[in-house]
């Protein structure tokens, strides 16, 4: 009997050893890649950025606190009260708990009464900002809603601070950022970027994932210059929109972030010393949902205005070949039960929402963006969310926000209207589809 189970226990163990390996992969929801790997990479980071990223956090409230757990005595240390205005180089107030970490301390409010005071709604469509009303509730924020072929802002909801100069774009300037490397032929959509030893990720996932290190290894190979000259191309650092009343500038430095603070790499994964407009960002997302034509962002305020719109091309960008670059990143943020904004479709799944979110903090403030476009029974639309406050005001909640959108959009039968019938335009052999009832 000893013998046969001798002869019994290697199978034995063997089986053991297959099913724990089986069930560890099934367990690591990582994509293949982004996990650790042996193979080479095309882009390689230098060895100061290496040892830069060593100790990189994917949060910037975790870089800011350990940084200050580093300054500050053994002791426990007293709450660091900031000043400081929207846009500026942040000084987070952070403090020390008991168990030693440091938590930021948030003294904005994340909700608001009478939003929509002020705003000037002749000549929105009415369905759009009845929506964008309800999807925002008491949340204290913005939302914008934008016709990526021709312009036209369709709703605006509270104008006084979607026209303001803007605030730090956070994780939403990784568009920009990733859509300059790809022009510069630093990168494809699948190009694994070493993240240091043998990590490395893709833009596919970076852009889900929203993977700050995968950024800041971007901005430093590019550099400063390249970085700020895609960015002042697509848009930031100038108006958005034409003749719009009360529209802020959001600035772009014309220099970079000290080195201290994290450089040019901080500025690409984090949007650190930028102040973008929701306006702004929603062009280049307009701009990407419709193969490359940068418009001036209009929003009419009559009806005759409305008649006679009139669509402002600002300039065409040579982004069109990059598009489909983009796409499976920023579908991802919504669809994979990795990305950041897949808390959308838990209110909405009936078509696709591809966009980027972005959270970070500033000066006791705390900021959430999603801009995105979705494909629409009657068309692309783009739609920006910017919310400001304290805790409860992160990116997945804009992104809930929009998924809250669309849902009364539908529940409005908004994306029931008919299409005219197929139609061949001058010079082609494709049918165009063209869209009848939606507010041009």
């Amino acid at each position: 009997m000893i013998q046969g189970f001798k002869k019994f226990f290697p199978g034995l163990v063997v089986g053991i050893l297959a099913v724990s390996t089986a069930a560890a992969l099934a367990a690591d929801p990582t994509p293949t890649s982004a996990r650790r790997t042996r193979g080479g990479s095309k882009v390689q980071e230098s060895t100061r950025g290496k040892a830069h990223l060593a100790g990189l956090q994917h949060s910037r409230r975790a870089g800011k606190s350990a940084a200050a757990a580093k300054a500050a005595p053994a002791a426990r240390s007293k709450a660091v009260a900031t000043k400081g205005k929207r846009g500026a180089a942040p000084r987070l107030a952070v403090k020390r708990t008991r168990a030693g970490r440091f938590s930021e301390r948030f003294t904005a409010s994340s909700f608001a009464d009478n939003l929509t005071l002020g705003d000037v709604a002749t000549g929105e469509d009415p369905v759009v900002r009845e929506s964008l009303i309800q999807a925002l509730g008491n949340m204290n924020g913005t939302a914008v809603a934008i016709d990526p072929t021709n312009g036209r802002v369709l709703a605006m909801v509270n104008q006084k601070l979607a026209l303001s100069r803007g605030a730090e774009p956070c994780s939403t300037i990784k568009l920009s950022v990733a859509l300059a490397a790809l022009s510069e032929g630093l990168i494809k959509h699948d190009t694994p970027v070493n993240l240091g030893g043998h990590y490395n990720v893709d833009l596919d996932y970076a852009l889900a994932k929203s993977v700050n290190p995968y950024f800041e290894v971007l901005g430093r190979r590019m550099g400063f210059e390249r970085v700020k000259h895609y960015a002042n191309m697509f848009g930031l650092g100038e108006l958005a929109g034409y003749n719009i009343d009360g529209e802020q500038l959001g600035v772009y430095p014309d220099e970079e972030l000290p080195e201290k603070l994290g450089g040019v790499g901080r500025m690409c994964s984090f949007g650190e010393s930028i102040s973008m407009t929701p306006l702004q960002l929603g062009a280049l997302v307009s701009a990407i949902a419709n193969g490359g034509t940068l418009y001036y962002l209009q929003h009419p305020t009559t009806a005759d205005a409305v008649a006679n719109f009139q669509p402002k091309v600002k300039r065409t960008l040579d982004i069109a070949p990059l598009i489909p670059e983009m796409l499976p990143g920023m579908a991802g943020a919504v669809d994979a039960r990795y990305g950041t904004a897949r808390s959308l479709r838990a209110n909405f799944k009936e078509f696709p929402v591809l966009g980027k979110t972005g959270t970070c903090s500033n000066n006791g403030t705390r900021y959430g963006w999603f801009a995105s476009y979705a494909d629409t029974p009657v068309g692309r639309m783009v739609t920006v969310f910017f919310l400001e406050g304290g805790r409860p005001t992160f990116g997945p909640k804009a992104a809930e926000l929009t998924g809250i959108f669309y849902r009364s959009m539908a529940d409005k039968s908004y994306f029931l209207q008919k299409t005219a019938p197929a139609t061949t335009a001058a010079g082609s052999d494709e049918p165009k589809q063209v869209a009848v009832g939606v507010s041009q």
